[in-house]
């Protein structure tokens, strides 16, 4: 089962706050970089499958950036430069890696002995450096040289002792992993026009959710971005799929699907349900005019053979769906999914626990921020309404209102 500390575990990398020891125009926080990196992590290693013939084992490359998520979220004390030095000697990587495991050890083994098993294993054995892995460190540099550019923007060499040293040293690491073509592209494309920047511009694009705020009319502690909350809603619906046995194939778009499901509003902002329910059709107003600007602003920065998964995983984010290949069309159901559908051919997504995982998401937000005393009367409406939606779900088998029921 999943523990509610292993959910306040995910939860408590919003509050997490990245270069607070520099000066920055916004606030960064490890919920929101690892959400970015994982992102990165899909372009990178998509464009290495389809663009040059490489097998990618996603589960391994989605269970490894979760690995390196929870690894760095109970190190997060650590200063980044220290705690990279201590990853470069092998006993002391050892010793703080054999730490982690254990003190995780009980939540994992809750969730899936398996899963912790490859935990610990993918944190004690390095072996070889797989695509995935690549693809990830690759992922990681990437989106912290994405936030260091803004950070650099407002830290001269005058004022900042040392700066130059960690700009140097990010674009060294980055350019060891300019053998991946996605990395050598993006990196190139970033002072083309904006038209022009293809996967370096929708990466950037994406980034930009971290500068929106969820709930963004009612204060709230901690303040949380759309960027952290893609990826707190991903690994949620990834815990559930495992417990709920999904195949590979819906274990990945499920949590791409979450990673990726509110990508329309870099154009449009998270607008709260109160206003999209005011007004009799807003809401499909809202809607078309997202898939518009998707087509015509997001979409084109990706290959072709990447747009209709995109649309996949936003379009109908919250209905359950099958999409065999070779079918353009994909077939929506507000049913379960049933054994027989849970096959990769037939392309599942279980677009309902992703919405369950979402409201989850909110609800931990307005509970939290009440717990510590920031009560406005909207949060509390909120978490009300919510409770009364979810609170008894079951959704394919599995007891969502339990998790609901850890944060009243």
């Amino acid at each position: 089962m999943i523990t509610r500390s292993l959910i306040e575990l995910v939860f408590s990398a919003a509050s997490m706050e990245r270069w607070n020891d520099h000066p920055h125009p916004a606030t960064f926080t490890e919920l929101g970089k690892q959400a970015h990196k994982m992102i990165m992590a899909w372009v990178i290693a998509r464009y290495e499958g389809e663009e040059r013939g490489r097998d990618i084992d996603w589960t391994a490359l989605i269970e490894g950036g979760i690995f390196e998520f929870l690894h760095r979220v109970v190190l997060t004390d650590i200063k980044p430069p220290v705690f990279h030095k201590l990853m470069q000697d092998p006993g002391q990587r050892e010793k703080l890696n054999s730490w982690v495991a254990d003190r995780l050890a009980p939540d994992l083994e809750g969730l899936s002995p398996d899963f912790a098993s490859r935990f610990r294993k993918y944190l004690l054995h390095d072996g070889d450096l797989t695509l995935e892995r690549k693809s990830l460190r690759a992922a990681h540099y990437l989106a912290t040289k994405w936030e260091f550019d803004f950070i650099y923007h407002w830290s001269s060499t005058k004022s900042m002792f040392g700066i130059e040293q960690t700009r140097g040293e990010i674009s060294r690491q980055i350019n060891e992993h300019r053998d991946l073509r996605a990395v050598d592209e993006m990196l190139a494309a970033r002072e083309l026009p904006d038209r022009d920047m293809g996967l370096w511009g929708f990466v950037s694009l994406v980034g930009q959710l971290g500068f929106q705020k969820r709930w963004a009319q009612t204060p709230r502690i901690p303040q949380t971005s759309v960027l952290g909350h893609l990826l707190f809603v991903a690994v949620l619906a990834y815990f559930i799929s495992m417990e709920i046995g999904a195949c590979p194939r819906r274990k990945y778009n499920n949590f791409f699907g979450g990673l990726l499901h509110d990508l329309p509003e870099v154009l449009t902002r998270d607008i709260v349900s109160p206003v999209k329910n005011s007004v009799e059709g807003l809401d499909d107003l809202i809607k078309d005019y997202e898939k518009q600007a998707m087509e015509e602003r997001i979409l084109p920065l990706l290959p072709e053979g990447w747009r209709q998964e995109i649309r996949y995983f936003t379009e109908n984010e919250f209905r359950n769906k099958i999409c065999p290949e070779g079918v353009a069309v994909p077939a929506l159901f507000d049913g379960d999914i049933q054994e027989e559908q849970n096959r990769n051919g037939l392309n599942p997504l279980d677009g309902r626990i992703i919405e369950a995982c979402d409201k989850l998401a909110a609800y931990i937000e307005a509970s939290h921020s009440i717990r510590l005393g920031l009560a406005p009367q909207a949060l509390a409406d909120g978490k009300r309404n919510l409770y009364s939606r979810f609170g008894r779900s079951v959704i394919s088998g599995f007891p969502m209102g339990q998790l609901f029921d850890y944060f009243w």
